[in-house]
């Protein structure tokens, strides 16, 4: 792993199997089945989505892929759609995750903002193929569209935050406006995602480490945010 990923704390798959699995039903030994489930239908749905396209997978496809029933399927998700929903709350809640770090007043801002864009990066950063079938499908289906939408909501306002926070510590412009530096990080990363998708290179990271800097340049301070 890229020292900078390790920033913002915990390993990619314990968040993903955290998110993924948190509405999965059930406790103990029957909890733990249940959440497995949910796992394996979400990670060989993104996998066929990656080979294929998201739009020439079925349901059907998913479940025989993840060796279960198709009305197992539905015990987890409402739709095929829904599973990239899923995504989106991985994303939140990694932005949601800083908020500890944000507080304790350890780290600059800008260490823990920059890290927080790699790991951003990571889950569509598995393959240019899915980061395309990740675009595609928001783009193609509304549903998708309206979950992702929400989830990004949510994130900006989180982010919002820790910019003023930034801003409070003499890291960031105290003349920005806070909600405008947020979506400001969420367009600089996600142009990032669409660019790196086209040709896959080079890796992700070093993309969005460039990305981050010159986002950074833009709204640090003139006094320190700037180190």
């Amino acid at each position: 792993m890229n020292p900078s990923q390790k920033e913002t704390g915990g390993s990619l798959d314990r968040s993903i199997a955290a998110v993924v699995a948190g509405q999965a039903t059930g406790t103990g030994r029957r909890g733990r089945k249940s959440a497995e489930t949910r796992l394996r239908l979400f990670r060989c749905a993104l996998k066929l989505f990656a080979e294929r396209g998201f739009p020439s997978v079925t349901v059907e496809e998913i479940t025989e892929a993840a060796d279960v029933g198709k009305g197992t399927f539905f015990n987890y998700f409402e739709t095929k759609d829904h599973v990239l929903g899923v995504m989106a709350e991985i994303q939140v809640a990694r932005i949601l995750g800083c908020a500890a770090a944000i507080a304790q007043g350890e780290r600059p801002v800008r260490s823990v903002l920059r890290g927080l864009a790699l790991e951003l990066a990571e889950e569509p950063g598995r393959s240019p193929e899915l980061a395309r079938a990740a675009i595609s499908a928001f783009l193609a289906s509304a549903v998708v569209r309206e979950l992702v939408s929400g989830r990004m909501v949510a994130g900006r306002r989180a982010i919002a935050e820790y910019v003023e926070q930034g801003q409070r510590r003499g890291e960031i412009d105290a003349r920005l406006n806070k909600e405008a530096v947020a979506v400001q990080f969420q367009q600089a990363l996600m142009g990032t995602m669409l660019l790196w998708s086209l040709d896959g290179q080079p890796s992700l990271a070093a993309r969005v480490e460039e990305s981050f800097e010159h986002f950074w340049r833009a709204v640090a301070s003139a006094s320190g945010g700037r180190a």
